[in-house]
Protein backbone atom coordinates (compact mmCIF):
# COMPACT_ATOMS: atom_id res chain seq x y z
CA UNK A 1 0.00 0.00 0.00
CA UNK A 2 1.54 3.50 -0.79
CA UNK A 3 1.67 5.74 2.29
CA UNK A 4 -1.47 8.17 2.15
CA UNK A 5 -0.65 9.77 5.17
CA UNK A 6 -3.00 6.99 7.36
CA UNK A 7 -1.82 4.47 10.07
CA UNK A 8 -3.18 0.35 9.52
CA UNK A 9 -1.72 -2.20 12.31
CA UNK A 10 1.42 -4.05 11.55
CA UNK A 11 -0.71 -7.28 11.40
CA UNK A 12 -3.72 -5.96 8.73
CA UNK A 13 -0.66 -4.10 6.96
CA UNK A 14 0.56 -7.91 6.34
CA UNK A 15 -2.55 -9.22 5.55
CA UNK A 16 -2.94 -6.73 2.42
CA UNK A 17 0.55 -7.03 1.31
CA UNK A 18 -0.33 -11.11 1.47
CA UNK A 19 -3.86 -10.36 -0.54
CA UNK A 20 -1.72 -8.14 -3.38
CA UNK A 21 0.60 -10.88 -3.95
CA UNK A 22 -2.29 -13.50 -4.35
CA UNK A 23 -3.93 -11.27 -7.09
CA UNK A 24 -0.55 -11.04 -8.83
CA UNK A 25 0.57 -14.32 -8.68
CA UNK A 26 -2.37 -17.03 -8.49
CA UNK A 27 -4.98 -14.83 -9.64
CA UNK A 28 -2.58 -13.66 -11.94
CA UNK A 29 -4.12 -10.26 -12.51
CA UNK A 30 -2.27 -7.74 -14.71
CA UNK A 31 0.13 -5.30 -12.58
CA UNK A 32 -2.25 -2.29 -13.36
CA UNK A 33 -5.30 -3.71 -11.92
CA UNK A 34 -3.51 -4.78 -8.84
CA UNK A 35 -2.28 -1.13 -8.33
CA UNK A 36 -5.99 -0.08 -8.90
CA UNK A 37 -7.17 -2.50 -6.25
CA UNK A 38 -4.46 -1.54 -3.82
CA UNK A 39 -5.39 2.20 -4.27
CA UNK A 40 -8.96 1.40 -3.68
CA UNK A 41 -8.11 -0.20 -0.75
CA UNK A 42 -6.05 2.63 1.06
CA UNK A 43 -9.04 5.09 -0.27
CA UNK A 44 -11.15 2.62 1.91
CA UNK A 45 -8.58 2.40 5.22
CA UNK A 46 -7.68 6.39 4.73
CA UNK A 47 -11.16 6.85 5.25
CA UNK A 48 -12.12 4.20 8.07
CA UNK A 49 -8.73 6.12 9.77
CA UNK A 50 -10.62 9.03 9.35
CA UNK A 51 -13.94 8.03 10.69
CA UNK A 52 -12.46 6.21 13.59
CA UNK A 53 -10.04 9.15 14.87
CA UNK A 54 -6.81 6.70 14.79
CA UNK A 55 -5.14 3.01 13.70
CA UNK A 56 -7.13 0.67 11.94
CA UNK A 57 -6.94 -2.94 13.05
CA UNK A 58 -8.35 -5.93 12.26
CA UNK A 59 -10.89 -5.44 15.51
CA UNK A 60 -11.98 -2.42 13.05
CA UNK A 61 -13.06 -4.00 10.48
CA UNK A 62 -14.69 -6.84 12.19
CA UNK A 63 -17.20 -4.11 13.59
CA UNK A 64 -18.14 -2.58 10.08
CA UNK A 65 -21.40 -2.13 9.28
CA UNK A 66 -23.35 -1.65 6.17
CA UNK A 67 -23.85 2.03 7.31
CA UNK A 68 -19.94 2.25 7.23
CA UNK A 69 -19.45 1.25 3.83
CA UNK A 70 -22.36 3.05 2.47
CA UNK A 71 -20.89 5.92 4.22
CA UNK A 72 -17.33 5.51 2.61
CA UNK A 73 -18.79 4.94 -1.16
CA UNK A 74 -21.23 8.30 -0.61
CA UNK A 75 -17.77 9.95 0.29
CA UNK A 76 -16.18 8.68 -3.02
CA UNK A 77 -19.05 9.96 -4.72
CA UNK A 78 -18.88 13.25 -3.24
CA UNK A 79 -15.51 13.17 -4.93
CA UNK A 80 -16.92 13.24 -7.89
CA UNK A 81 -16.08 9.29 -8.84
CA UNK A 82 -18.25 7.85 -11.35
CA UNK A 83 -20.31 4.62 -10.68
CA UNK A 84 -17.93 2.44 -12.62
CA UNK A 85 -15.16 3.66 -10.59
CA UNK A 86 -17.11 3.54 -7.43
CA UNK A 87 -18.04 -0.06 -8.76
CA UNK A 88 -14.77 -1.19 -9.09
CA UNK A 89 -13.33 0.52 -5.94
CA UNK A 90 -16.63 -2.03 -3.68
CA UNK A 91 -15.27 -4.55 -5.68
CA UNK A 92 -11.74 -3.92 -4.35
CA UNK A 93 -12.29 -3.67 -0.82
CA UNK A 94 -14.48 -7.13 -1.29
CA UNK A 95 -11.83 -9.05 -2.03
CA UNK A 96 -9.71 -7.93 0.01
CA UNK A 97 -12.40 -9.24 2.93
CA UNK A 98 -13.02 -12.35 0.47
CA UNK A 99 -9.25 -13.22 1.06
CA UNK A 100 -9.91 -12.43 5.01
CA UNK A 101 -12.85 -14.69 5.14
CA UNK A 102 -10.87 -17.16 3.14
CA UNK A 103 -7.95 -17.21 5.07
CA UNK A 104 -9.90 -17.64 8.14
CA UNK A 105 -8.79 -14.30 9.70
CA UNK A 106 -12.78 -13.02 9.71
CA UNK A 107 -15.99 -12.56 7.75
CA UNK A 108 -17.92 -9.47 7.07
CA UNK A 109 -21.75 -9.52 6.61
CA UNK A 110 -22.36 -5.99 5.84
CA UNK A 111 -20.54 -6.41 2.72
CA UNK A 112 -23.36 -8.46 1.56
CA UNK A 113 -26.13 -6.13 1.82
CA UNK A 114 -24.40 -3.19 -0.27
CA UNK A 115 -25.21 -3.20 -3.49
CA UNK A 116 -22.77 -2.01 -6.25
CA UNK A 117 -23.48 1.21 -7.82
CA UNK A 118 -25.67 0.42 -10.88
CA UNK A 119 -23.40 1.10 -13.97
CA UNK A 120 -24.49 3.26 -17.59
CA UNK A 121 -25.65 0.99 -20.04
CA UNK A 122 -22.90 1.58 -22.75
CA UNK A 123 -23.30 1.58 -26.52
CA UNK A 124 -21.98 -1.31 -28.31
CA UNK A 125 -18.75 0.41 -30.68
CA UNK A 126 -19.66 -1.77 -34.10
CA UNK A 127 -17.01 -1.48 -36.93
CA UNK A 128 -17.65 0.06 -39.98
CA UNK A 129 -18.99 -2.19 -42.82
CA UNK A 130 -15.52 -1.81 -44.81
CA UNK A 131 -13.39 -2.38 -41.76
CA UNK A 132 -15.82 -5.51 -41.23
CA UNK A 133 -15.46 -6.26 -45.04
CA UNK A 134 -11.36 -6.10 -44.60
CA UNK A 135 -11.34 -8.80 -41.78
CA UNK A 136 -11.66 -12.08 -43.73
CA UNK A 137 -9.18 -11.14 -46.31
CA UNK A 138 -6.45 -10.01 -43.80
CA UNK A 139 -6.64 -13.44 -41.94
CA UNK A 140 -5.95 -15.31 -45.24
CA UNK A 141 -2.86 -13.43 -45.73
CA UNK A 142 -2.01 -13.25 -42.01
CA UNK A 143 -2.18 -16.82 -41.85
CA UNK A 144 -0.13 -19.33 -44.12
CA UNK A 145 -1.94 -22.63 -42.89
CA UNK A 146 -4.70 -22.77 -44.78
CA UNK A 147 -6.86 -24.94 -43.03
CA UNK A 148 -6.54 -22.39 -40.15
CA UNK A 149 -7.12 -19.40 -42.08
CA UNK A 150 -10.40 -20.95 -43.32
CA UNK A 151 -11.51 -22.14 -40.19
CA UNK A 152 -11.27 -18.45 -38.85
CA UNK A 153 -12.79 -16.72 -41.24
CA UNK A 154 -15.73 -18.88 -40.86
CA UNK A 155 -16.24 -18.55 -37.29
CA UNK A 156 -15.66 -14.53 -37.96
CA UNK A 157 -18.07 -14.91 -40.83
CA UNK A 158 -20.97 -16.11 -38.68
CA UNK A 159 -20.35 -13.45 -36.09
CA UNK A 160 -20.48 -10.40 -38.59
CA UNK A 161 -22.39 -12.86 -41.23
CA UNK A 162 -25.40 -13.92 -38.81
CA UNK A 163 -24.95 -12.01 -35.79
CA UNK A 164 -23.76 -15.16 -33.49
CA UNK A 165 -22.14 -14.96 -30.02
CA UNK A 166 -18.69 -16.24 -30.21
CA UNK A 167 -19.75 -19.01 -27.81
CA UNK A 168 -22.50 -19.84 -30.16
CA UNK A 169 -20.20 -19.73 -33.23
CA UNK A 170 -17.83 -22.52 -31.14
CA UNK A 171 -20.43 -24.64 -30.26
CA UNK A 172 -21.97 -25.13 -33.76
CA UNK A 173 -21.87 -28.75 -35.45
CA UNK A 174 -22.48 -30.27 -38.64
CA UNK A 175 -25.86 -31.10 -38.07
CA UNK A 176 -26.72 -27.34 -37.32
CA UNK A 177 -26.44 -26.49 -41.08
CA UNK A 178 -30.19 -26.63 -42.31
CA UNK A 179 -29.88 -25.79 -45.89
CA UNK A 180 -30.12 -22.30 -46.07
CA UNK A 181 -30.39 -22.11 -42.30
CA UNK A 182 -28.24 -22.74 -38.79
CA UNK A 183 -29.66 -23.76 -35.96
CA UNK A 184 -28.22 -21.90 -32.64
CA UNK A 185 -28.73 -22.85 -29.26
CA UNK A 186 -28.15 -19.10 -27.38
CA UNK A 187 -28.80 -18.05 -23.85
CA UNK A 188 -30.69 -19.93 -21.42
CA UNK A 189 -30.77 -23.20 -24.56
CA UNK A 190 -33.56 -21.19 -26.32
CA UNK A 191 -33.16 -22.10 -30.12
CA UNK A 192 -32.90 -20.27 -33.09
CA UNK A 193 -33.04 -20.51 -36.96
CA UNK A 194 -30.85 -17.53 -38.83
CA UNK A 195 -30.41 -17.70 -42.13
CA UNK A 196 -27.61 -18.10 -44.15
CA UNK A 197 -26.16 -15.80 -46.46
CA UNK A 198 -23.84 -16.81 -49.31
CA UNK A 199 -20.58 -15.51 -48.05
CA UNK A 200 -21.37 -17.43 -44.99
CA UNK A 201 -22.16 -20.60 -46.10
CA UNK A 202 -19.46 -20.34 -48.58
CA UNK A 203 -16.34 -20.11 -45.47
CA UNK A 204 -18.27 -22.54 -43.63
CA UNK A 205 -17.84 -25.08 -46.76
CA UNK A 206 -14.15 -23.83 -47.21
CA UNK A 207 -13.16 -24.47 -43.81
CA UNK A 208 -15.00 -27.97 -43.77
CA UNK A 209 -13.00 -29.07 -47.08
CA UNK A 210 -9.64 -27.36 -45.96
CA UNK A 211 -10.15 -29.24 -42.15
CA UNK A 212 -7.91 -32.50 -41.64
CA UNK A 213 -9.81 -33.34 -38.91
CA UNK A 214 -13.18 -35.81 -39.37
CA UNK A 215 -15.88 -33.46 -38.25
CA UNK A 216 -18.78 -35.96 -37.39
CA UNK A 217 -22.23 -34.71 -37.60
CA UNK A 218 -22.71 -33.87 -33.70
CA UNK A 219 -19.16 -33.04 -33.05
CA UNK A 220 -18.13 -29.35 -32.91
CA UNK A 221 -17.21 -28.43 -36.27
CA UNK A 222 -14.92 -26.16 -35.36
CA UNK A 223 -11.01 -27.54 -34.43
CA UNK A 224 -7.63 -26.75 -32.55
CA UNK A 225 -4.73 -27.61 -34.60
CA UNK A 226 -4.90 -30.55 -32.29
CA UNK A 227 -8.08 -31.68 -33.19
CA UNK A 228 -9.95 -30.46 -29.73
CA UNK A 229 -12.70 -28.20 -29.83
CA UNK A 230 -11.50 -24.75 -30.71
CA UNK A 231 -11.10 -22.40 -27.80
CA UNK A 232 -12.82 -18.98 -28.28
CA UNK A 233 -9.75 -17.11 -27.18
CA UNK A 234 -7.70 -18.07 -30.36
CA UNK A 235 -10.34 -16.63 -31.99
CA UNK A 236 -9.51 -13.29 -29.78
CA UNK A 237 -6.08 -13.24 -30.11
CA UNK A 238 -6.59 -13.00 -34.07
CA UNK A 239 -8.92 -10.25 -33.88
CA UNK A 240 -6.07 -8.47 -31.68
CA UNK A 241 -3.44 -8.93 -34.43
CA UNK A 242 -6.10 -7.79 -37.15
CA UNK A 243 -6.29 -4.94 -35.12
CA UNK A 244 -2.74 -3.96 -35.59
CA UNK A 245 -3.02 -4.85 -39.17
CA UNK A 246 -5.38 -3.28 -40.01
CA UNK A 247 -5.60 -0.30 -38.18
CA UNK A 248 -8.84 -1.35 -36.04
CA UNK A 249 -9.79 0.12 -32.84
CA UNK A 250 -9.34 -1.91 -29.75
CA UNK A 251 -12.81 -2.21 -29.52
CA UNK A 252 -12.64 -4.45 -32.31
CA UNK A 253 -13.20 -8.27 -30.75
CA UNK A 254 -15.77 -11.13 -31.96
CA UNK A 255 -18.43 -9.24 -29.84
CA UNK A 256 -18.16 -6.37 -31.80
CA UNK A 257 -18.59 -7.75 -34.81
CA UNK A 258 -21.92 -9.36 -34.14
CA UNK A 259 -22.86 -5.31 -33.16
CA UNK A 260 -21.50 -4.55 -36.12
CA UNK A 261 -23.94 -6.82 -37.39
CA UNK A 262 -27.47 -5.23 -36.17
CA UNK A 263 -26.39 -1.72 -36.36
CA UNK A 264 -25.69 -2.18 -40.59
CA UNK A 265 -29.15 -4.26 -40.78
CA UNK A 266 -30.49 -1.49 -39.10
CA UNK A 267 -28.81 1.16 -40.94
CA UNK A 268 -30.03 -0.86 -44.16
CA UNK A 269 -34.06 -0.67 -42.80
CA UNK A 270 -33.75 -3.82 -41.24
CA UNK A 271 -37.02 -4.34 -38.75
CA UNK A 272 -36.02 -4.02 -35.25
CA UNK A 273 -37.79 -7.51 -34.04
CA UNK A 274 -36.87 -9.42 -36.87
CA UNK A 275 -33.32 -7.82 -35.66
CA UNK A 276 -34.40 -9.44 -32.33
CA UNK A 277 -35.37 -12.81 -33.41
CA UNK A 278 -31.63 -12.91 -35.22
CA UNK A 279 -29.94 -11.83 -32.02
CA UNK A 280 -31.72 -14.14 -29.96
CA UNK A 281 -32.97 -11.61 -27.62
CA UNK A 282 -35.50 -12.37 -25.04
CA UNK A 283 -36.36 -8.70 -24.98
CA UNK A 284 -37.03 -5.91 -27.17
CA UNK A 285 -35.64 -3.49 -25.12
CA UNK A 286 -32.33 -5.15 -25.60
CA UNK A 287 -31.93 -4.82 -29.16
CA UNK A 288 -33.40 -1.09 -28.93
CA UNK A 289 -29.98 -0.60 -27.59
CA UNK A 290 -29.07 -0.50 -31.63
CA UNK A 291 -31.63 2.75 -32.25
CA UNK A 292 -29.19 4.56 -30.03
CA UNK A 293 -25.83 4.08 -32.27
CA UNK A 294 -28.11 4.54 -35.74
CA UNK A 295 -30.53 7.64 -34.85
CA UNK A 296 -29.68 9.55 -37.58
CA UNK A 297 -31.58 6.41 -39.96
CA UNK A 298 -34.57 6.89 -37.55
CA UNK A 299 -34.33 10.27 -37.82
CA UNK A 300 -34.28 10.38 -41.50
CA UNK A 301 -37.06 7.70 -41.96
CA UNK A 302 -39.00 9.65 -39.19
CA UNK A 303 -38.92 13.19 -41.59
CA UNK A 304 -40.20 11.03 -44.76
CA UNK A 305 -42.55 9.19 -43.41
CA UNK A 306 -44.52 11.07 -40.56
CA UNK A 307 -47.33 12.90 -42.21
CA UNK A 308 -46.21 15.88 -39.30
CA UNK A 309 -42.47 16.14 -40.44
Amino acid sequence: MTDTGFAISAPLRSHVTAWQRELATIRRLSPKTVEAYGRDLDQFMAFLSAHIGGTVDLGDLKQLRPADLRAFLAARRRADIGSRSLARALSGVKSFFTYLEREGVMALEALSVVRTPKLPRGLPKPLSASEAKAVGPATHEMEVRPWIAARDVAVISLCYGAGLRISEALALTRADLDGSALRVVGKGNKVRLVPLIAPVRAAIEDYLRLCPFAVGANDPMFRGVRGGPLSPRLIQLRLEELRGALGLPASATPHALRHSFATHLLAGGGDLRAIQELLGHASLSTTQIYTHIDGERLLEAYRSAHPRS
